[in-house]
């Protein structure tokens, strides 16, 4: 209840709060329309920068050049729609209007700023590379090349002997990159060349270079492709053209082809090959980045040469999250988010009002988010978020409209802190002095007190408490809080700030150890000091456990605080020792972490090399860099050999490295886990010394919390199926300049899933993966993701894959054998428990035992819509055995667990009605092991019971006109038993029969046997009891019945009438209570669900409340009850009845006392499964 009221307040108080009001709910955010763009011009030429802003009038521009405000003069002029004319630019050394302009639009509620744009006077610089002489041979290559910085770029046209050089020929190739090449060189072709700059501002010439044609000497001999000039690095613009040169020599002339190192196509639209192999892209984006490779091939071999570059397209700015308007009331907290991408990484800055943010203690940037806590009213502002980079810059605009109410209250009083515990702050505080009963709720503030743009966080609560647990905090650190008050319309004053320091703990972990060895006896044991975040509080101690694998013995050594390093000496050569160090604050020690291994060296004369320094570095999540460095010494190594394990799990096999390797990625780990890096030197006198090291990956990054741009998405993500159960993925890695070692990580999903459990994730360095134990025949969806130092890149798109269907791996269930007809059984299942399972298919296998046991099996096959099929012809007095498959388009499945089915040989009742035959009872058999019944069966069953009943009635009325008394009384009675003179009858009060209001039963004497001990009593009026009619004559005593009406029955009196006898029960001559079989004989069997008078019901088990034709007459004969009797019934307990019945006499009613006694309980009399079977109402009157 407490946390449903803290959302409502909460969601209240966000829609009292945070609403715009009516006045301000629909302001024009002032935008620009027209924004200044780059221009290029000539000195004394005129030119105009376009700015146009819309919003509230009234609106007013500034301009800015260099973010200095400009005045308007006769060189400046502004124009009434906002631009900025300039009728003739300057450009001298002591005046220049070349620059970065910039437009400012204000109105009431604030000022933007525009873009940058550049004005940019045309010119042409120095020659910053000449062409230079040459000297080839005839029919060779002979390339030059000039470079100018100008503005705008120029053409390069060239030269020879100062004349323009013709461009008819194909050998000439003029590059846009000011290469001139001319292959196959003739005679004709020696002279003076140069280049010619041309652009918009003016014409430069370069200094002249020879080239010199040699006559060729005879025929040339086969020589190797080579790359005399070939591609290089180049950093290019968004939109600008690109020139990759590639000139290759040998004989025969090698073939020129291109293409990426990233298996990517080289877009087709925008490249062409210009000459005789030179790669020209134009109109450059992002997709064009990377590295291109140019391959020239000797023709009809396989001797080629390789030469490669790396294209890096420059892109300006560009925001992938926007900044969003707010609506805060005073003393509230905004945040506003900016996330920008380009090449290279923009900068982001936050402009208020056209100006720069002045970051202070309420006012912080952390990363690229602008938080502003305690609002006053003067941060009522338009905010910008400014990215910018070399390319350009960008903005996006967001306004803060802060709430003001006069009627607001004070700020909350008397601040007061406790810590808790080591990540826990009591805090307290007062209710404002004034306007307290307005407040609805309060807004507590806390931050870290020490460093700098330290993140605040905010907590909401209700009005109803003043004190408040903060349990969030990280120990022993020292942490500064504050609360504001707020109303509906409004927030108090922030209140005064306080500090409290957190208690220390325990630390959260030990330091990652160092292991080396300078002699075999010997080890080297250091460590680096705990950062605070994980120290929790100022170490006080360390402890150095150490012992050798074989030995449980733990040695321990002290060290103080301030220890980095310890040295174990006097140790055992080639040995295994167990080494681990705790770390201790004044609250206790940490855990201690498990043990790290290291092998002492063995004993040699042999000079070996020593332990390389190590040095470990998590590269992200999931790889760790290995450095290492060994000294210098005349041992030479001739390699390493590197192994790691995760702690806790075995060793990996070794790794061999290259004597001149140093550096080694360890990929395909699992993050926030420690793992164990061990390196050795390996020389040709044998393994050197070894280095351990321990080191912990950190979390992966997702792509929210990144302070940089992400990298982009795996593409090209390929899924094919292997199987039923498993699928292939293959993927591209993106093109991105990072030349670090990258993971990836897959996510595998059940579509339409709601289980968190199902969803998959599978950590991977390569750029494939087998996905199995897969559902058959289930859609998934497949994303890749990649990280690469510590940043995550986006999802890839989605792709969708259908694993292969399979065959039935289960059976149908509720497999389930009806016998209908004698030779006629039905079978009826469902469909296997398998999702997305299309049967095409049953096939029913059944037999009888005999032919089973043969294996012989009769086959019933229905198809996949059915699930009922009839076994005809069945040969009763056998046992049949039945089990089901499943089959689909794959395959067949397996069988279900056999059932058997039961025929009994048939009688002459069989063919009449077969159903109530006890010799073949209505048999319905499951896979379960259970019977059940079908519809069929539960409607026999009903007439069956129907038939029953009426005959129980049709007994009771027969009995009940043949065993009236005479009319000797005028009380109501009711008769008791089955005799055939019976003239004393008895009430019983029952949950059935409540309408006997008056009953009277005749007196019993005091050797009476009360029911509840283990007897029971006959009252009968018709003479002494017999032992020839004893089996008729206790019928209705089967159950015990109690209810309320039983202290009733108890008290009321007896009525006593001449003529009368009753049986009595001498004590003396049975010594101890009846025995079961005794009960049983008399009141008949307590529980009919354990009585075999009626076989259906003992067959079908679960329905067996039902009589047969044999308890029927049993009901209406009472003379034929002894057939009926249990089977515990013999010949021997006829002798213990007639024993019994000896045991009762007869007593003239003249020993009866006239006083009325306590009648007993009637309702203890009746002692049947259903009640009492036979009662007589008090309504009809005893006649003789």
């Amino acid at each position: 209840m407490t946390k449903f009221k803290m959302r409502v307040l909460q969601r209240w108080l966000l829609f009292a709060l945070f609403m715009p009001l009516s006045s301000v709910v629909c302001f024009s955010e002032l935008s620009f329309i027209t924004e200044p763009s780059d221009v290029t011009a000539l000195p004394k030429d005129p030119a105009v920068l376009d700015c146009q802003a819309h919003g509230q009038p009234p609106v007013t521009i500034r301009w800015l050049k260099n973010g200095l405000r400009l005045g308007e003069s006769e060189h400046i002029q502004f124009l009434p729609n906002g631009s900025l004319y300039i009728p003739k630019i300057k450009h001298t050394k002591e005046d220049s209007d070349e620059g970065f302009y910039q437009c400012l639009s204000q109105n009431k509620y604030g000022a933007i700023l525009s873009q940058r744009s550049r004005l940019t006077i045309a010119s042409i610089s120095k020659f910053l590379l000449h062409p230079v002489p040459v000297e080839v041979t005839e029919a060779s290559v002979a390339r030059f090349s000039c470079a100018v910085p100008s503005s705008p770029p120029a053409t390069i046209t060239w030269e020879l002997n100062q004349s323009t050089l013709p461009l008819q020929t194909d050998r000439i190739t003029v590059l846009p990159n000011g290469v001139l090449q001319i292959h196959n060189v003739q005679l004709e072709d020696a002279g003076q060349y140069r280049c010619v700059a041309t652009n918009i501002g003016s014409r430069l010439k370069s200094r002249e270079a020879t080239l010199t044609v040699n006559q060729g000497a005879g025929p040339k001999p086969r020589q190797r492709p080579r790359i005399i000039a070939g591609p290089q690095n180049v950093t290019v613009s968004l939109h600008k053209t690109v020139v990759l040169e590639c000139v290759a020599t040998g004989n025969p002339w090698p073939i020129i082809s291109w293409s990426r190192a990233d298996s990517q196509p080289i877009d087709v639209y925008n490249a062409k090959v210009l000459g005789n192999g030179n790669l020209v892209i134009t109109d450059v984006s992002s997709k064009h980045t990377g590295v291109y490779l140019c391959r020239a091939t000797t023709p009809g071999t396989r001797n080629y040469t390789i030469a490669a570059a790396n294209v890096t397209v420059l892109e300006p700015p560009s925001i992938v999250e926007r900044p969003e308007s707010q609506t805060r009331p005073r003393a509230g907290t905004a945040r506003f988010m900016c996330q920008a991408e380009g090449v290279p990484l923009p900068r982001i800055s936050w402009l208020k009002n056209g100006e720069q943010v002045h970051l202070n203690g309420r006012i912080k940037m952390y990363n690229s988010k602008l938080v502003i806590t305690q609002i006053i009213p003067e941060d009522d502002a338009i905010y910008q978020c400014l990215a910018e980079n070399e390319q350009g810059s960008v903005l996006s605009l967001a306004r803060l409209i802060v709430v003001m109410s006069e009627d607001r209250p004070s700020a909350p009083r008397n601040i007061h802190a406790e810590t808790i515990s080591s990540s826990a702050i009591l805090l307290a505080w007062e209710r404002p002095l004034y306007n307290a009963d307005k407040v609805i709720a309060y807004s507590i503030h806390y931050m870290k007190a020490e460093g700098l743009n330290n993140e605040e966080y905010q907590v909401v609560i209700g009005n109803d408490t003043t004190s408040y647990i903060i349990d969030d905090l990280e120990p022993a650190r020292n942490y500064s809080f504050y609360i504001v008050a707020y109303m509906p319309m409004g927030a108090s004053r922030m209140s005064d700030q306080v500090s409290q320091h957190t208690l220390e703990d325990v630390p959260l972990r030990t330091p990652e150890l160092t292991l080396t060895s300078s002699s075999s006896t010997d080890i080297q044991v250091s460590w680096q000091l705990l950062p605070a975040k994980l120290s929790r509080g100022q170490v006080s101690a360390y402890r150095l456990s150490y012992r050798t694998a074989s030995d449980t013995t733990v040695n321990s050594v002290a060290l103080p605080q301030n220890s980095t390093e310890y040295l174990l000496e006097s140790l055992q050569p080639d040995t295994i020792y167990l080494l681990r160090i705790a770390a201790a604050t004044r609250v206790g020690w940490c855990e201690p972490p498990a043990w790290t291994s290291h092998r002492t060296p063995k004993a040699s004369s042999n000079k070996v090399p020593s332990a390389p320094v190590l040095q470990l570095e998590p590269l992200n999540c999931t790889c760790i860099v290995a450095r290492w460095q060994t000294s210098t010494e005349s041992v030479a190594v001739q390699g390493y050999r590197l192994c790691y394990h995760e702690e806790g799990q075995p060793e990996q096999p070794h790794i061999q490295l290259q004597a001149q390797t140093n550096t080694y990625t360890i990929s395909g780990l699992d993050p926030r886990r420690k793992y164990h890096v061990k390196i050795l030197a390996v020389s040709q006198g044998g393994d050197g010394y070894q280095t351990d090291q321990t080191v912990s990956t950190p979390g992966c990054v997702s792509a929210r919390e990144q302070p940089t741009a992400s990298p982009p998405p795996p593409d090209h993500m390929i899924v094919l199926a292997k199987n039923s159960s498993a699928v292939s993925l293959r993927w591209s890695r993106p093109a991105f300049t990072s030349g670090k070692a990258v993971s990836y990580t897959v996510r595998i999903t059940p579509v339409g899933t709601h289980n968190a459990s199902a969803i998959r994730f599978i950590q991977i360095t390569k750029q494939s993966v087998m996905v199995q134990n897969l559902v058959a025949n289930t859609r998934y969806e497949f994303v890749v993701r990649l990280h690469v130092e510590e940043m995550s890149s986006p999802w890839s798109s989605v792709v969708y894959h259908q694993t292969l269907p399979a065959a039935p791996s289960q059976p149908p269930v509720g497999l389930r054998v009806t016998l209908i007809e004698e030779d006629t059984a039905l079978v009826s299942w469902r469909e296997p428990t398998e999702p997305n399972m299309v049967v095409t298919k049953y096939t029913i296998l059944y037999a009888s035992q005999q032919a089973w046991m043969a294996g012989h099996w009769q086959i019933l096959q229905r198809e996949g819509s059915h699930t009922m099929a009839l076994l005809e012809k069945l040969e009763p007095g056998n046992v049949y055995v039945v089990k089901i498959s499943a089959s689909n388009q794959i395959g067949d499945g397996p069988f279900s667990n056999i059932v058997e089915l039961v025929l009994k040989r048939g009688s002459n009742q069989r063919s009449k009605n077969p159903r109530n035959s006890d010799n073949f009872p209505d048999t319905e058999v499951s896979s379960d092991g259970l019977y059940n019944l079908d519809q069929r069966s539960m409607t026999g069953i009903i007439v069956g019971v129907s038939i029953a009943l009426a005959c129980i009635v049709i007994c009771a009325l027969i009995l009940l006109s043949k065993g009236r008394p005479r009319k000797s009384s005028s009380h109501k009675v009711i008769a008791v038993g089955a005799g055939e003179d019976r003239r004393a009858g008895m009430s019983l009060p029952s949950e059935r029969h409540t309408d006997n209001v008056e009953a009277h039963i005749p007196m019993i004497t005091g050797h009476f046997l009360d029911p509840r001990d283990g007897s029971s009593m006959v009252v009968n009026g018709a003479g002494p009891a017999s032992n020839k009619n004893q089996s008729n004559r206790w019928l209705i005593f089967q159950r015990e019945i109690r209810n309320q009406a039983e202290s009733d029955a108890e008290n009321r009196a007896s009525l006593y009438e001449a003529g009368k006898t009753v049986l009595r029960y001498d004590g003396n001559s049975i010594s101890g209570p009846l025995s079961p079989s005794s009960r049983e004989i008399i009141y008949g069997p307590f529980h009919t669900e354990s009585s075999h008078t009626s076989e259906g019901s003992q067959e079908t088990g679960d329905s067996g409340h039902y009589s047969n034709e044999e308890s029927n007459e049993e009901m209406s004969n009472p003379s034929t009850s002894q057939s009926s009797r249990p089977e515990s019934f013999g010949p021997n307990d006829e002798d213990a009845v007639t024993e019994l019945t000896q045991s009762f006499q007869v007593e003239n009613e003249k020993k009866l006392s006239p006083l009325h006694r306590p009648a007993p309980d009637t309702s203890r009399l009746c002692r049947t499964l259903e009640g009492c079977h036979v009662v007589l109402h008090a309504s009809q009157a005893a006649e003789s």
